[in-house]
Order: C-alpha cells, then structure tokens, then sequence
C-alpha cells in the first residue's frame, strides 16, 4: 500500500516536536501569570494549555506510529493512530471546557480582585504571538502531508488563539478596568469555545475511525480518474475510507470479455496510476468484471457493494 513519504513524515515530526515544545514554554508562561493575577481567565487558559502539552505529546507519538510501515499484524498500517490521537484531543478539550465553565460561573456569582494585571497581559501578548507562529507552521505541514493528526492539533490550537485573545480582555477588564466579574465572563467564553471546538474535532474523528466514505468530491475524483480510458465502460460496488492520510478505494470496473488477462491487467494498473496521480496518498485495489452485454442502468453505477465482500 502507498504510505506517507519520508518528506511527509519528517514534516510531521518536526512540527509535533516544535507543538510540544512551544506547549511546554505556554504552561510555564501561564502558571507564572496566574500566579501573579490571580485572574480565573488565565486559569482557564493555563489548563488549557497544560491540557494541550498531553495532547500534543500524545499526537508527538501519533504521527511516528501512524508513519510506521505496514507489517504481518498490521497489513493496512497504522494509520488510524492519527484518529485516536485526535480522539483523545477532542475528550481533554472537552474536560477542560466543563472545568474552566464551572470555574468562570463560581466567579461570576462570586466575583474575586484580579491582580498582576501588566505581568497577566505581557504573558498573553507573548502566548498569542506564540500560537500564531505554531498554527501557521502547522498550516504549512498539513498542506505538504495531510496529516489527520496534526490537523486536530492546529484545531486545538487555533481554538487557544482566540481564547487567549478573549482572555486577554478579561484580563484588562478585571485589573485595569476594576470589574472583575468581565474576567470571569471571559474564562466563560473561553470554556464554550473550547467546547465547540471539541465537539466538531469529535465528529470529524469519528467519520474516520468508523470507516465513513470519502467526500463526495474525491469518489467523483476517483470515478473520473478511472473513466478516462474509454476501454473502462463503468465503475461500480466503489469503496473508500481513510487511515490517517491513506486513501483506501476498492472497486469493480467493466471491461470488455474478449480482452486477455495481460490486456485486462495492463488496462486497470493504468487506472490505479490515474488514481495515484490525483491522490498519491492512496491504496487501491481495482477488480475487473467481463462487461454485461446490456449497459447497466444508470442509478446501478458505483452503487455500493451488497455483501462484504462485493
């Protein structure tokens, strides 16, 4: 099967190391702050962050075994390390939007004085320049190797980006502005932001752990890269998945009965290298069927397959 690039691998694990240490000088950053403020916003975002150095440690490990080779237990890969990886991205952001939610409501009925407020916004000011850098590294690494798992953690993170900026509100709400209860507000806003974002990265693991198609853009795709030898009369029982950033596609294709079995098999590994042209991710498995002698209706083609087996 095709697996990521060497390239594709290095970028990943350049840009999971660089997470993980940018996500280690963000706590150390934060802790500071709090300690100083005392401000709940900056709780909120200092476990978040320390929430967010688990997450990247564990998408550190992710992406090593996801580009591992396959091997007699595991024939299709590891790929799908990249989804749990994200899994467990989408449980801690979540735990820490329920945790940071019931912290900001205890203050709001319960405002407390924020203090530190120069030191608060000089590590905020830092955190946000710092996040950005981070997500527009990982932008650059997710367009060159498509990695599942290094998305989720730029989602994470792009999701701090705007916290840290809603918390830096409250920061200068609570100690320059004397309303301490705008703080907690804030820690409030962060916590439903976070919340969101989980449940969407949720939503996305799950179509891939539990085997969903591709989209439909990339069947058409496919279809299309198949069908562009007119000696392919129809493409059917079409099947995709995706582990990690593997396309996996297996599919029958109608070939004239009188072709010889070379002919025939010349004929669909052109295909397949079609395919690879458009998606060079992908695993491919293209079955050839003697075409029926009257064409097949037109709601028939691609149609899923009827057992498990086509």
């Amino acid at each position: 099967m095709t697996q990521p690039t060497t390239d594709h691998a290095a970028t990943n694990r350049h840009i999971t190391t660089l997470s993980v240490g940018v996500a280690v000088a963000l706590v150390i950053l934060k802790a500071f702050a709090y300690g100083a403020s005392g401000s709940v916003s900056i709780l909120a975002s200092l476990t978040d962050s320390a929430l967010d150095l688990v997450a990247s440690i564990g998408t550190f490990f992710a992406v090593r075994w996801a580009a591992a080779a396959p091997d007699a237990e595991h024939r299709y890969g590891r790929g799908k390390a990249e989804s749990l990886s994200a899994l467990v991205q989408s449980g801690l952001v979540m735990a820490s939007a329920v945790f940071i939610g019931l912290e900001a409501i205890r203050h709001i009925f319960k405002p407390e004085p924020v203090g530190g407020g120069v030191w608060g916004i000089g590590v905020m000011v830092v955190s946000i320049a710092l996040t950005g850098w981070l997500i527009w590294k990982q932008s650059r690494a997710i367009k060159a190797s498509g990695s599942l798992a290094v998305a989720g953690d730029r989602a994470h993170y792009s999701a701090d980006l705007a916290a840290n900026v809603v918390v830096l509100i409250g920061i200068i709400s609570g100690s320059l502005l004397n309303a301490p209860g705008l703080d907690a507000a804030a820690g409030l806003v962060v916590a439903v932001w976070l919340g969101w974002g989980a449940l969407g990265l949720l939503k996305t693991t799950t179509k891939h752990l539990l085997d969903a198609a591709a989209p439909d853009d990339d069947l058409n795709g496919i279809t299309a890269a198949v069908l562009d030898d007119a000696r392919i009369r129809n493409v059917h029982q079409l099947r995709t998945r995706l582990s990690g950033n593997i396309l996996m596609a297996q599919m029958h294709v109608d070939l004239d009965a009188s072709l010889s079995l070379a002919e025939a098999h010349a004929i669909v590994d052109a295909a397949e290298k079609r395919v690879l042209a458009r998606y060079p991710h992908a695993d491919i498995i293209i079955h050839a069927d003697p075409a029926p002698a009257v064409a097949p209706a037109a709601e028939d083609i691609a149609a899923p397959a009827s057992g498990p087996w086509g």
